[in-house]
């Protein structure tokens, strides 16, 4: 059974850097049939798509909000995929999660997924 493992959150400084990292295991095929994305939970709001990346990391989708600040990547030989957030800000502070679903059914901004992750927590604040 798949799982995903999220890592690298913590306490950053306004205008740091961070990267998440996803680790998947439990994936009898290979990765390049899933489509990963992450999203994130900010204290009392509702769970939003900020990124994803298709099977093969040939096509991704950034939330347009984001999307000078994001980037998300994967090397499905190690399993993993990651986000790189730059110039945080603290309305970047939530909880990130990540999540995988068939390449067959996910859309290319990550709905339809079919596992997600507990989720690593970003703060940013001086």
């Amino acid at each position: 059974q798949m799982q995903l493992v999220e890592s690298g959150g913590g306490l950053v400084q306004p205008g740091g850097s961070l990267r998440l990292s996803c680790l998947v295991s439990g994936v009898t095929s290979d990765l390049d049939y899933y489509a990963i994305g992450w999203y994130r939970q900010a204290p009392g709001k509702e769970r939003e798509g900020i990124s994803c990346i298709s099977g093969r990391g040939g096509a991704t989708f950034h939330k347009v909000s984001l999307k000078d600040r994001i980037a998300i990547s994967r090397d499905n030989a190690k399993k993993t995929v990651y986000l790189q957030i730059n110039n945080l800000e603290p309305g970047d502070t939530a909880v990130y999660y990540c999540t995988a679903g068939s390449i067959l059914r996910a859309t290319q901004d990550c709905r339809n997924m079919d596992v997600w992750g507990e989720g690593t927590l970003v703060t940013v604040s001086s």
